[in-house]
């Protein structure tokens, strides 16, 4: 015992009270050599355990110096204090303080995971200290299949980890029976016998009298310093178990291997705590559920409205005589006539055309009549409409060329003049009027424009229907397909002062089916967008929800955090930890809020109504992104509270 490791000069602490200040410590000095067994005693409130912290690096002092092993503490900052404490002390506390998520094993390793060592290594190490304190058969056994003392020598064992030079015991036998006492005391003996500073803090007089020197502190004023002539020889029981140069066998990892240690204690505090874990999870689950399902409803509506749009055509123009919309001398303009579809199919941006005209007719079909409308339009007004093809074929160009009295119907139109016959319309003569035409093919349903659905349709050959219904040579239409690689609104001026020109006037005016796409495309993007925002309101308080129980998961756990620090967890491991805790539970949650949006899309799909739920791979990234900046950003508050804590105080809790 020739050189101090401890060395306290005018050591002074304050605390706040009320207006003033009451001084705990009052300039104390104390000197403590390498080796001593030391007992600190003193009544409550005489400032034993106050000493203890500042010794043990928990607590700063007011003024003073305070020197271990040579080094100045007081200009050391909060990672330098933290590597004191894991390099030169081992706390053994009264109440033990063990994590209670944690086996024998696990609590006993804590020390080395911040000190950086090897889990192969420091789990071989924390076996062997189990071992030589006597439980070997109790090293998966967590702190509540312990009794009590045995968890006070899994404490001992957590001290001893890193093989710190100084043993700081607080009350180490004031939660014990005599008999778990005295064991205790025994372990510390040897321990003291094999080289390591001991100091006890204490009220009883029986274990301090085990010291080989007593100091008796009152009042903040240390009023005793004596060696304890009583003191006896130590019969080692068991061999000693390493030095300070234990440290040197372990690997030390990096940052990686920090975060991965991080990330496996973040995981058992989650799975100690299910239930309240789930609870945080579910504002996050139900956020993310609706925020996917919600953009899935938006592209689905949006999908099924672009595909009834289809049906009026796609990238196409309607030209049609008069001025508007209910222009009552439209039907007296003739100039819209099958030349201006024949030059208009000539213009470079223009893809297909196809002439339209229109008579009302009754339908019959043996003793069944309805009334139908009879368009006539060329070969391809099909393309042009993007029409689909249930049964039969087409008409072709030289139908037209031929005036065959051949037609096509939809399928409305098939199931009232057929279903009642319980017959096959391919190649079924139906009269329209007086006139009888042949059924070459049945399509779906589509527009033919605004109101057309209303109707039973069905198609022949336009020169047939000039020829034999109409009698005139004038148009009840045009439409225009747009190249794909044309702009619909140039095509539209372009066509309109082609046909200007051609007529010497505009008395014609254009419907661009495209307008009408893009205008309800935007409608429902906007819709989309307005509900998503909903969603994600619902999220952000999901996120609330979740920074709120990690901040109440904090005020639990602050002994946890306390034991951490005293052990020697740097301020940025508390935070790296809680700040993974957050960040898993935003994803598992983001996770289960995405299959559950994708089981309630099945669902939805398979309940056939009408249209589905269509989920992208982009919104689902999206979601899942998230997910993980909610954890970021609402857990970052509570982590850096848990970081700051001040671990006297945290261990005082």
């Amino acid at each position: 015992m020739s050189e101090p490791i401890i060395e306290l000069k005018r050591l002074r602490r304050d605390y706040p009270s009320g207006d003033g200040v009451l001084t705990v410590l009052k300039d104390v000095d104390l000197t403590i050599m390498r080796g001593e067994m030391v007992a600190i005693v003193g009544p409550s409130g005489s400032g034993k355990s106050t000493l203890m912290n500042l010794i043990g690096l928990l607590d700063s002092p007011t003024s003073g110096s305070y020197i271990v092993s040579g080094r100045e503490t007081s200009k050391l900052d909060g990672d330098e204090r933290s590597a004191l404490r894991r390099e030169h002390f081992g706390f053994i506390f009264q109440r033990y303080h063990l994590l209670p998520e944690l086996t024998a094993l696990g609590n006993v390793e804590v020390p080395a995971i911040y000190a950086g060592a090897d889990r192969k290594r420091r789990q071989a190490r924390a076996g062997e200290l189990l071992t030589r304190l006597g439980i070997p058969d109790r090293l998966d056994h967590r702190p509540g299949q312990l009794s009590g003392g045995q968890q006070q020598r899994v404490s001992i064992a957590r001290a001893l980890m890193n093989a710190g030079d100084v043993i700081l015991a607080d009350e180490p036998t004031g939660a014990l029976d005599q008999a778990s006492g005295e064991e205790v005391l025994k372990i510390l003996d040897e321990l003291n016998a094999e080289g390591k500073t001991v100091i006890i803090v204490t009220h009883d007089m029986n274990v301090a009298r085990r010291a080989g020197r007593i100091i008796e502190i009152a009042d903040g004023v240390i009023i005793a310093d004596r060696i304890n002539e009583e003191k006896t020889e130590v019969n080692l029981a068991v061999p000693a178990a390493g030095s300070k140069d234990v440290r040197r066998g372990f690997a030390l990892f990096g940052m990686a291997d920090r975060f991965r240690e991080a990330f496996a204690m973040a995981l058992l505090a989650l799975k100690a705590h299910r239930l309240r874990t789930f609870l945080t999870m579910l504002g996050i689950i139900i956020g993310i559920a609706s925020v996917v399902c919600v953009v899935a409803l938006g592209q689905g509506s949006q999908r099924k409205v672009l595909e009834n749009i289809s049906s009026l055509g796609t990238n196409t123009l309607e030209i049609f005589p008069g001025k508007g919309f209910g222009d009552l001398r439209s039907s007296r303009i003739t100039t819209l006539v099958v030349a201006d579809a024949n030059a208009l199919s000539g213009l470079s941006y223009v893809s297909a055309v196809t002439p339209t005209v229109s008579k009302n007719a009754t339908a019959r079909f043996g003793a069944t009549a309805a009334s139908a409308l009879v368009n006539g339009v060329g070969a391809q007004y099909f393309d042009v409409r993007g029409s689909k093809l249930t049964a039969g074929k087409l008409f072709s160009e030289e139908d037209v060329v031929n005036l065959t009295q051949n037609a096509v119907i939809d399928t409305d139109t098939a199931k009232a003049l057929f279903d009642d016959a319980g017959v096959d319309p391919i190649g079924e003569t139906v009269f329209l009027g007086d006139v009888p035409v042949r059924i070459i093919g049945v399509i779906a349903p589509q527009q033919g424009g605004f109101g057309a659905r209303n109707n039973l349709n069905v198609y022949m050959p336009y020169t047939s229907v000039q020829a034999r219904f109409d009698g005139r040579r004038a148009l009840r239409s045009i439409t225009v397909r747009v190249a794909d690689d044309a702009a619909t609104d140039i095509a539209e001026a372009g066509v309109t002062e082609f046909l200007t020109d051609r007529h010497g006037k505009k008395d014609f005016y254009i419907l661009n089916t495209d307008d009408i796409r893009q205008t309800i495309t935007e409608t429902t993007q906007t819709l989309t967008l307005l509900v998503a925002a909903i969603a994600v309101i619902s999220l952000i308080v999901g996120g609330i929800g979740v920074m709120n129980i990690m901040l109440v998961s904090v005020s639990e756990r602050i002994g946890e955090i306390g034991v951490r620090m005293a052990v020697g967890a740097r301020r940025a491991d508390i935070l790296q930890q809680f700040l993974i805790e957050a960040v898993l539970v935003c994803l598992i949650g983001g996770g289960l809020g995405i299959a559950l949006a994708l089981g309630f899309g099945w669902a939805f799909n398979a309940a056939g109504l009408g249209f589905t739920l269509v989920f992208s791979s982009e919104s689902i990234t999206v979601a899942f992104i998230c997910s993980f900046l909610i954890g970021v950003v609402f857990g970052f508050l509570p982590a850096r509270n848990a970081s700051q804590l001040d671990p006297v105080a945290a261990l005082a809790r």
